[in-house]
């Protein structure tokens, strides 16, 4: 996934409101920005850290900047638009990445599933296998090791997800989780239980109950994201 017009460096001064940020840009101009991202962001808000913003080609847009990409303290790239990773998931779909989900030839997006809820994709077609409900979650949050971690803060939404999907199988279908990493110093992605114990005891039951886990990691540049490789998921 290439962004369409190229980014701009600039400097975060602060994150606040889940959806703002202050950022400077290098000739001093200080401007709010929108942040395209609802999560704690562990690890990916610290003052001071070089950022990146894409630019909306709407001029009527309340705040024309987004918040793309930061580095950490570390010196690692992080894809903060979780608005994206559904596409980056939909292209490793295309690319044969994830190989549980090779051989489908139809994909339709945001399918109801409940009242008031929809699941990310629906893949169908398959010669041999049942249609596939994917639910994509974004993930930011590392701590050494290289270990990844979901979610960044309390999610029932999360939760909800992860039930429903368990009810496909039950009633025969396939149901699928994919982690989409938008950073490339992972090596396992692990349910934040320190954070949201509902959530990893959740998440266990639904692999108990045969929905499938896995985990796509992205190389991230100012020029692109792309998810290239797949790492475990561990839920020990």
């Amino acid at each position: 996934m290439r962004f369409e017009s190229s980014l701009a460096e600039v400097r975060l001064l602060r994150r606040y409101k889940r959806f703002l940020a202050d950022m400077e840009f290098p000739d001093g101009q200080r401007l709010t920005v929108h942040c395209p991202n609802t999560g704690a962001m562990l690890g990916c808000d610290r003052p001071g850290s070089r950022a990146w913003l894409s630019l909306a080609a709407n001029p009527a847009r309340k705040y024309r900047w987004t918040w793309e990409l930061v580095e950490t303290e570390a010196g690692v790239l992080v894809g903060l638009h979780t608005g994206r990773s559904n596409g980056l998931v939909r292209e490793a779909i295309g690319a044969g990445l994830i190989p549980g989900l090779k051989g489908y030839t139809d994909l339709r997006t945001e399918v109801a599933v409940a009242p008031g809820s929809r699941v990310d994709f629906l893949l169908s077609g398959h010669a041999a296998h049942a249609d596939c409900y994917l639910e994509v979650k974004n993930v930011t949050a590392a701590v050494s090791g290289g270990i990844a971690l979901f979610p960044d803060t309390i999610s029932e939404r999360a939760s909800r997800h992860l039930r429903e999907l368990m009810l496909k199988v039950q009633h025969g279908q396939r149901a699928m989780l994919c982690f989409c990493v938008q950073r490339d110093d992972v090596r396992e992605v692990r349910p934040a239980d320190a954070i949201d114990r509902v959530y990893g005891q959740t998440l266990r039951q639904a692999l108990q109950r045969g929905v499938e886990v896995c985990a796509c990691v992205a190389r991230i540049t100012p020029e692109e994201l792309v998810l290239y490789r797949m790492v475990p998921v561990n839920i020990e």
